[in-house]
């Protein structure tokens, strides 16, 4: 028997580089549903990330159509219409912001995710099967995350997007009584999975310049350089910085 991952959905694979440059974060999803082999090869990638001492604690739980992810998935969308209505103007403040703004169709895009937080065709819990006795720790977000990680890097290979979120927290019992978790597995985070609404694109970073330093603290690595045509999260300042061994 064959041991060779199934072919990819449609398309031709994309490679690792240019998915790492494109792998946006998705809050807009079409409704059709994620077949079962390309959640299948998604989830193999997400199997594939590194871990501490090879441990290996992340499990995944899907929640797509059975009794039990419905009634999940209905928790999920209360709690996260309860949370952005807490946060946006708290802490984003998208309402003040002027209709057609940037950040303005951020809270656009947000309200539309979190009010059809039940109709996303996949949503996973990332979790932690911790080792009897052992307390969570920040050793088990760098053993989980990476696997996080792969798993949009390979949605975006297969075409795919998705968006993670932590506020499952607020709901952590009802979702543990609904699905049956243990109380010495935790959950991590959500990640929302599905064929994307428009096209995938460039992600916004600070410039290499700003985050990359070598022989000391903000001293300037002049070979880190952006590809040309690299759009910003910001605007680069190191031409403001004043070099750290000029005075």
């Amino acid at each position: 028997m064959s041991s060779t991952p199934p072919p990819y959905a449609d398309g031709p694979e994309v490679g690792l580089l240019d998915g790492l440059a494109t792998a946006r974060a998705i809050r807009r999803f079409r409704p059709e549903p994620v077949p079962d082999a390309d959640l299948a090869r998604m989830l193999f990638g997400a199997t594939r990330a590194p871990s501490g001492s090879n441990r290996q604690p992340a499990r995944f739980l899907v929640l797509r159509q059975g009794p039990r992810a419905t009634q999940a998935r209905n928790v999920l969308g209360r709690r996260f219409r309860k949370q952005w209505a807490t946060e946006q103007p708290r802490i984003y403040g998208y309402a003040s912001n002027p209709p057609g703004s940037r950040a303005a169709r951020m809270g656009e895009v947000m309200q539309g995710f979190v009010d059809g937080l039940e109709q996303v065709p996949v949503l996973i819990l990332v979790c932690s099967e911790l080792e009897e006795g052992h307390q969570w720790g920040p050793r088990d977000g760098g053993s989980v995350y990476p696997a996080v990680q792969n798993l949009l890097l390979a949605a975006r290979a297969l075409g795919y997007g998705g968006v993670i979120s932590h506020w499952q927290r607020f709901v952590a019992d009802e979702l543990r009584t609904i699905l049956e978790i243990p109380p010495e597995v935790f959950i991590f985070v959500t990640v929302a999975l599905g064929r994307p609404v428009g096209d995938h694109g460039p992600v916004r970073r600070l410039p290499l310049a700003d985050v990359v330093f070598e022989d000391g603290w903000r001293r300037p690595a002049a070979w880190a350089v952006d590809p040309p045509g690299t759009r910003f999260s910001g605007p680069p300042t190191p031409a403001s910085r004043p070099d750290p061994g000029s005075g």
